[in-house]
């Protein structure tokens, strides 16, 4: 869990005390803004999307852990580091893709959470075809 201090005596009122944000909201912030990128069709591995699928079906469980599939973070007081991995839909450049990944994750961490981000590092784990897409749905049907 990461922490800002303020002055401890005569500094501004809104200074005055620590903030406390756990690794898990970085985790979301991050896996919320790597989704916003176009050409990113989930996070997470193969096997953790079909895990976490499963789980989202099941009456209470796994509410709000689709978000932070396929995220990682390290926090210190004052940095962050990052770590993705992600699915690209077939088509795109890979390379701008992930570039594009970067600069969002990057400015709404530093923005929300006052952290600074040192890295983002992304694993593309898999490209979604669209015949994937619809073999998919149709086996969802099925069962």
């Amino acid at each position: 869990m990461a922490e800002n201090t303020g002055a401890m005596h005569g500094g501004a009122p809104g200074s005055r005390g620590r903030t406390a944000i756990a690794d898990v909201v970085l985790e979301k912030i991050a896996g919320m803004a790597a989704r916003d990128v176009r050409g990113v069709y989930a996070l997470g591995g193969g096997f953790a999307r079909s895990m976490g699928s499963m789980r989202e079906r099941m009456p209470g469980a796994g509410s709000g852990q689709s978000v932070i599939r396929g995220v990682a973070v390290e926090v210190g007081e004052s940095q962050a580091s990052i770590d993705l991995e992600i699915v690209v839909d077939y088509g795109v450049a890979i390379t701008d893709v992930a570039g594009a990944v970067r600069e969002n994750v990057t400015s709404a961490v530093e923005r929300t959470a006052g952290r600074e981000v040192v890295e983002v590092n992304i694993m593309v784990s898999d490209v979604n075809l669209p015949d994937e897409q619809d073999e998919g749905e149709e086996r969802q049907r099925i069962q």
